[in-house]
């Protein structure tokens, strides 16, 4: 035990402190400073909530790092298939809360299985590609990591979370790189998004892009089928998405799609884009050093929604200046490189892919939920890991960064079990 322990990656954990604690101090300017007057005794007890279960995660993470290698291998697809039926049990049982459906409740004890979900689908997609040598990698393997990957979000959509349902989407095309499938796959599974992405912010611009891509394939390939494929990825996503912002949105689900682009429009600017208005007016105004804590008059005049959850960034922004958000940020990019560099260490693939999942997990909240309180992107309801209020959130993270961190304290064993 001492010779493990000894192997412990303290870069790691000391970020994750970092990261913690740093959610933390936010929280509690929240909650305790002059915004926690305007609140109901629910909000005000959000720092109380996050204390206890980073002691609960703390155990989690302590129990995880103790576990051999070949655990998290054999319990990899029985954890997936686990988190599936619990997305499904809370789909058809589960209590509603801010509009979607994804909460089981235990007694006083309640938590959202879509965060669990993401554990157990980083393992299942690891051990998928752990089985197979690099050289059996192909088109059948890149379609079973998109299935891996769409269950759950098809599941989390269907309980109308579709934030949480992108993060499992955006894990595709990180998964697919990292898993060593070529380079015309990966630019397949990729267009889709940025194909919606323009739909939403210029339809000529996707439809230009659809055609372009398809002819990039083309000329790349001279393959017929890739071309058609490259054709039907964009231009689908591109029809799919102009029929349902026109058909089956609703007005203002619609709105809120459109908002980010400009907040401040006047159709947006009291209803849809006000969340974002007031994110950027409180990031804005920290300037270069910041307000100070407890200090902000946009955080404890309460004016930033969901501003201990969703826009947690605004907070930090506003009392600590932009020094205080870069150093947020500096913290996020070395966690995700330690990631990295912990994989590429463990050379096994599926500790190679269980790092980069986890790094994968962290990018696309952390990109989704500083842009939309930036306004670079809609708001979607995704928290900022280890950061936001969230005990549910801060348990999975926690446990998915400790399997990482506990795979490469083991990382000699890799060798006796080989693929």
């Amino acid at each position: 035990m001492s010779s493990l322990s000894s192997k412990l990656d303290i870069t790691t954990v000391v970020l994750w402190m970092l990261l913690v604690a740093a959610g933390l101090v936010a929280i509690y300017s929240t909650t305790h400073g002059a915004a926690a007057e305007l609140y109901t005794s629910t909000p005000r007890q959000n720092f109380d909530r996050q204390v206890m279960w980073l002691g609960i995660s703390l155990v989690a993470v302590i129990a995880v790092l103790m576990l051999p290698i070949r655990f998290f291998q054999l319990a990899a697809f029985p954890a997936y298939a686990l988190t599936i039926l619990l997305l499904l049990a809370a789909l058809v049982f589960g209590r509603e809360i801010n509009g979607a459906k994804a909460w089981l409740a235990f007694g006083p004890v309640q938590f959202q299985v879509s965060e669990f979900a993401k554990v157990g689908t980083v393992l299942a997609l690891a051990q998928l590609v752990g089985m197979r040598r690099p050289k059996t990698m192909g088109l059948s393997v890149g379609l079973s990591i998109v299935g891996i990957a769409m269950l759950p979000a098809v599941i989390i959509l269907l309980q109308n979370d579709t934030g949480t349902a992108l993060v499992f989407l955006g894990l595709i095309p990180i998964v697919l790189f990292w898993s060593g499938l070529g380079f015309d796959i990966l630019l397949l599974m990729l267009a889709p998004a940025v194909a919606g992405y323009l739909s939403v912010v210029h339809l000529p611009s996707a439809v230009a892009f659809s055609l372009a891509f398809a002819a990039l394939m083309w000329w790349r390939t001279r393959d017929k089928r890739v071309a058609g494929l490259a054709a039907l990825f964009a231009g689908g996503t591109t029809a799919v998405a102009s029929f349902a912002m026109a058909k089956l949105l609703q007005p203002y689900q619609l709105a809120r799609v459109l908002s980010f682009t400009d907040p401040g429009a006047a159709e947006f600017r009291d209803n849809a884009g006000f969340h974002q208005l007031q994110s950027m007016a409180a990031i804005g105004s920290g300037g270069l050093a910041g307000k100070g804590f407890l200090e902000g008059t946009q955080t404890q005049g309460a004016y930033v929604p969901e501003q201990s959850t969703d826009f947690i960034f605004s907070v930090i922004g506003e009392e600590f200046g932009f020094v205080g958000a870069v150093l947020l940020l500096v913290f996020f990019l070395a966690l995700l490189i330690r990631l990295l560099t912990l994989g590429a260490r463990m050379k096994h693939p599926f500790g190679v892919m269980a790092a980069a999942g986890a790094a994968g997990i962290y990018l696309i909240h952390m990109f989704v939920n500083i842009g939309m309180a930036t306004s670079m992107l809609p708001v979607i309801g995704i928290p900022l890991p280890f950061v936001s209020y969230g005990g549910s959130a801060l348990l999975a993270n926690s446990v998915l960064l400790a399997i990482v961190v506990s795979l490469h304290m083991r990382r000699d064993d890799f060798s006796i079990y080989g693929y």
